[in-house]
């Protein structure tokens, strides 16, 4: 049976260069076609390039809205997608990171993907939570005070808020899995 999000909100934050092209792209559209209202945030408005492999040029996505712009409040799932370049850039974004501590405090889900779990690192919900992500971060997260497993989606509800992530593309399918799960919950 296939879930139907309608009425459901999500957004995506990430920069205007580097995201993991897969990560914001499939995930997008998945919701989408579910009946999900998904907005992507960007830095600012002008468009998304995304990249292959953190290298390779992907396709490009006008962002719906920017940081500034965005409410949190308006959503009920934040989505982090990775790209080692996105997400080392977005968590010097002090709006992002602003969006993902009010979306957790409202005890609203986050899902991570790749290199999106920085930003947990960064603002400091990683603490206490088990989670997954790209293997090299899995230092910097259990420096964090995380509980890093090498698994293809993780749900915790720990701290407070659910949160979702996975490892890489290729765990697509079983973070797909998990966020919709979470946004029926």
């Amino acid at each position: 049976m296939t879930t139907t999000l309608d009425g459901r909100r999500v957004l995506a934050i990430v920069t205007n260069y580097g995201v993991e092209q897969d990560e914001l792209v499939v995930p997008v559209q998945h919701l989408r076609e579910r009946g999900a209202t998904v907005h992507v945030a960007a830095v600012d408005d002008a468009p998304v390039r995304t990249l292959v492999g953190d290298q390779d040029p992907g396709t490009q996505v006008d962002p719906d809205t920017t940081l500034d712009q965005v409410d949190p409040a308006d959503y009920d799932l934040l989505l982090v997608p990775g790209g080692t370049l996105n997400a080392d850039a977005l968590r010097l974004e002090e709006r992002a990171l602003a969006i993902v501590r009010a979306v957790a405090a409202a005890a609203r889900p986050v899902a991570a993907i790749c290199h999106g779990p920085w930003m947990l690192a960064e603002t400091g919900l990683a603490e206490g939570v088990r989670l997954t992500s790209y293997p090299s971060l899995a230092t910097d997260l259990r420096n964090a005070g995380a509980t890093w497993v090498d698994e293809p989606v993780v749900t915790d509800e720990s701290g407070g808020f659910t949160l979702v992530t996975s490892r890489t593309p290729d765990d697509l399918d079983a973070f797909l899995g998990a966020v919709e799960q979470a946004l029926t919950d």
